[in-house]
Parts: C-alpha cells; structure tokens; sequence
C-alpha cells in the first residue's frame, strides 16, 4: 500500500471514530430561554461528551438592543466575556473549565487592550488561544470570542 493510500485509511479511520464519538445522538444542543425567543440560527451551546462548545459571543447585552455597548473594543471585550461566562454558567460550567478560547478582532492592534480585559477574567493557567483578524463582525462589533469547555456532566 502506499503512503497515500495508508494516510487516506487513517483519516477515514479518524473521521469515522470522531463521528461515531459526537454523533447527534450524543450531542446535546443547548439554548436559554433568552436566547430561544430570538429565534437564531444557532445554539448558543452544544455539549458532546464532556466538552461544551460555545458559539461565539459579541459585546451586547443579550435580550437588549442589537448592538455592541458603547465605549470601544474594552468595553466590548468584558461584555463579551460576561457573556461567555453567564453561557457556561448557565449549562454547568465555568471559565476555569475553558480549554480553548479564539478571539476574533476588527483591528489586531486592540490586541494588547483585548489582552488587559482577557486577564480579568482567566488566570494561569491559561486555556490555548487563537486570534484571528477579520474585516468585519456581526453588528458591527470590534470583538468575538468563542470558547470550548471541560464541563463532565
């Protein structure tokens, strides 16, 4: 066989393990009631296995105005992770239990004000983190962030 062929058996190998694993059976998609009367397009969690996955979270005020709050990418920054924590609060977990974080900005160099905000909320050790600039984000917000949990339940 070759090695073409011996890493195509891998990933198939891999591909089906990891969808028997998260099957939807086994996933759980998880909404507040909040959330549930905006009727969006999305779960604001799934839990599959011992994993919670978050969608992404912007600086608004949830159940208020469509918009970011007023005062820049700090004050999107704390909603955004008030947010996160209010999410995973909600389905049994907390920011301690994160692993993996990725942040999406409008303009990297906010980073470093992203970064002051981030370490009100997460201590050492820290979850791994991804950042990533786009061009634009919904409602106009400066910051997303997304996150992944440890959360056995």
């Amino acid at each position: 066989m070759t090695r073409y062929k011996i890493n195509l058996v891998l990933i198939a190998l891999v591909a089906s393990f990891a969808g028997a694993c998260l099957s939807a059976e086994s996933a759980r998609f998880l909404n507040s009631p909040n959330a549930e009367k905006l009727k969006l397009p999305f779960s604001e969690a799934v839990r599959a296995g011992d994993l919670l996955y978050l969608s992404g979270q912007i600086g608004n005020v949830p159940g208020d105005e469509p918009a970011p709050v007023p005062g820049g990418v700090r004050a999107e920054s704390r909603q955004a992770l008030v947010n996160i924590e209010q999410v995973l609060q909600r389905h049994g977990s907390a920011l301690d239990q994160v692993i993996k974080c990725t942040i999406f900005l409008v303009d990297m160099t906010e980073w470093s004000a992203f970064n002051a905000v981030y370490r009100e909320f997460f201590k050492p050790p820290y979850p791994t983190r991804s950042a990533v600039g786009v061009k634009e984000l919904a409602l106009g917000a400066r910051v997303e962030v997304e996150c992944l949990a440890y959360s056995p339940g």
